[in-house]
């Protein structure tokens, strides 16, 4: 994506007459991979505390927690991915992100680095045959000798049934 906007940087020198578009990613680790989500849709990172069984919920659900008077489900990332779930250890977090009206916490391994990135460092998704990989991711990242998966947040979010059962319980 390019823009036509110059930017003028001191004396009056242009400093460019294309703009890239930058965003900050927080990338996480599950496991050996890592993954980024948008930093804009993070509300804050906790430490691991046991979280309550939410009946009736679906596996990856990891249960809910008390985030100072607000029912907050727990989502393990893992699951949710398709990876094999791990159970959480000391140095796990969640992250709590929203999406419009929704609010999870996503149980992690672990939180890395934050990352801004431009759309030339982006790659789309390689054909797999079926389109369960693109659901929960929206792209790659390249960077080093690593590949990064920007995490779809809107898609990892839980559907209405889920946000009902815990605010019942």
């Amino acid at each position: 994506m390019s823009s036509s906007t110059h930017i003028t940087g001191p004396a009056g020198t242009q400093i460019g007459s294309h703009a890239e578009h930058r965003r900050e990613l927080l990338s996480v680790r599950i496991g050996a991979q890592e993954f980024a989500m948008d930093i804009r849709s993070i509300r804050e990172i906790r430490g691991w505390i046991a979280s309550t069984h939410l009946p009736h919920a679906p596996s990856f659900i990891k249960g809910m927690i008390n985030l100072r008077g607000t029912v907050l489900v727990v989502i393990d990332l893992a699951e949710r991915l398709g990876l094999k779930p791990q159970e959480p250890g000391p140095a796990s977090v969640f992250v709590v992100v929203e999406h419009g009206d929704k609010v999870a916490g996503l149980l992690v391994d672990a939180v890395c680095d934050i990352i801004t990135v431009t759309d030339d460092m982006c790659q789309p998704i390689p054909e797999t045959g079926t389109t369960t990989s693109r659901e929960y991711i929206e792209g790659l990242i390249m960077m080093d000798s690593r590949i990064i998966s920007i995490l779809a947040i809107a898609k990892l979010m839980p559907d209405g049934t889920v946000q009902a059962l815990a605010e019942a319980a």
